[in-house]
């Protein structure tokens, strides 16, 4: 499989099988969320991997009502946690470099898309999902003061075929010399 394959055909998948998840496929998807680029080479991304059902269902309850990957943080074999050290990355010398702040959003978005497309590329279904109490989860996961959690993601043997979101044209969103110019 191709990167482009990969990103052209991951989806955001809901439903698992209960099939195991063995360690070196855990390890193979870390790892390429490890060789993500960041800010500085910060690397201030941490991941928590939960397979405790109890752990699971504290977390899914974290998630706001209605969340439509609440079944799926309950019931696939593992979920990762992706939370990020603060204050390292978009800093230099001790100092917000940019005025976007803090910059450890962008750098856990890019190591969990290196995850979800390698998970992809092992045939597991993933799902990213932000929509939930944060620090209701720290508290679960004993995350310590300075870490944050940013984002999570079910993992597991897709028990469905996601349909193929519509996406804009280029034309829509793509703009030459200034914004707004095609």
């Amino acid at each position: 499989m191709t990167v482009m394959e990969a990103i052209n055909r991951r989806r955001s998948v809901r439903k698992y099988k209960a099939d195991p998840i063995s360690e070196e496929t855990i390890d193979l998807v870390l790892g390429a969320a490890r060789w993500a680029p960041s800010w500085a080479n910060t690397q201030c991304w941490r991941f928590v991997v939960v397979r405790e059902a109890e752990t699971k269902a504290r977390i899914a309850e974290a998630l706001r009502q209605g969340n439509p990957a609440t079944d799926a943080v309950r019931n696939a074999p593992v979920v990762i946690v992706a939370c990020a050290e603060l204050g390292k990355s978009g800093f230099y010398k001790g100092e917000a470099a940019t005025d976007k702040g803090d910059w450890f959003m962008f750098d856990v978005a890019l190591a969990m898309q290196n995850l979800v497309l390698t998970a992809h590329e092992l045939g597991l279904g993933t799902v990213h999902v932000g929509l939930m109490d944060a620090k209701k989860i720290e508290e679960t996961l004993q995350v310590p003061e300075g870490i944050r959690v940013v984002e999570l993601t079910p993992l597991g043997y897709p028990d469905e075929q996601p349909k193929v979101p519509k996406r804009r044209e280029l034309s829509e969103i793509v703009f030459h010399e200034k914004y707004g110019q095609h």
